[in-house]
């Protein structure tokens, strides 16, 4: 079954994407039975509380995952490819939203991606607010580049029991789109969990991609199921040969 026809009035595309589409380039997922969380607690790496109770933990936990990202092994895959190829293809058309905090998407191609749950290649400043990019080891000794503050960086990561970025953005996009894509997601994170809802209510086609059917697979006028990899690059052509906007840069 394909997409409907997006060549009329079906043109605006909202993509999320979750830790499925990561995991087939070498990083852990959060959730999954054998995923970070079953090896270490949230209350203590992953709240506000957790940091002000051991921030050196935090830290730790942190660097390890930053210095994963950085490492050569970790690659984008065929899924990020395709989706770069869809952006550039549509530009505004598109709006890529990830739950991921890596840069595989960048590093895939595509730009501008929205990360609701930040970055883990920026770190935030508590004295003035400000984020940039870091790639190096968070401690108590680390300057922050704007202020120059000493010991007051954090990892540029929402956590749980803080408000996710750019949310405003990402309804007003849902309440346009003609199709809402869900990449790789477990259905139970909210608010993206609630992401097709709002879809479903604006008259968006929706449509799931996922290796399992997630907890709101119901909810999915179409589903497809099977590695990320295979279906994702699949899905982009059906929609590049469909609106006719494709770039000649298959990845």
């Amino acid at each position: 079954m394909t997409s409907p026809s997006l060549t009329s009035s079906n043109r605006r595309i909202v993509v999320l994407t979750g830790a499925g589409i990561s995991k087939e380039s070498g990083l852990d997922t959060f959730r999954d039975a054998d995923g970070i969380w079953s090896r270490v607690s949230l209350e203590e790496v992953a709240t506000p509380e957790g940091f002000r109770s051991d921030p050196a933990k935090v830290q730790a936990f942190y660097n390890a995952r930053r210095r994963q990202l950085q490492d050569s092994e970790v690659e984008p895959n065929p899924a990020h490819a395709a989706l770069g190829r869809l952006s550039r293809a549509l530009g505004d058309d598109l709006l890529l939203v990830t739950q991921n905090i890596d840069d595989l998407h960048e590093r895939g191609g595509a730009d501008p991606v929205l990360h609701m749950h930040g970055e883990l290649l920026r770190a935030r400043c508590l004295a003035c607010g400000a984020d940039s990019l870091w790639r190096a080891d968070i401690d108590r000794d680390s300057r922050c580049s704007v202020c120059g503050a000493t010991g007051q960086l954090r990892p540029h990561v929402v956590w749980f029991g803080e408000m996710p970025l750019e949310m405003e953005r990402i309804y007003a996009a849902l309440a346009d789109c003609d199709l809402f894509v869900s990449i790789g997601t477990s259905g139970n994170v909210y608010p993206a969990a609630g992401f097709v809802a709002e879809a479903r209510e604006a008259g968006a086609h929706t449509l799931e991609l996922n290796l399992e059917p997630s907890e709101g697979a119901t909810l999915f006028a179409e589903k497809r199921y099977g590695p990320a990899s295979e279906l994702v690059p699949a899905w982009v052509e059906e929609v590049l040969a469909e609106t006719g906007k494709d770039t000649g840069l298959a990845e």
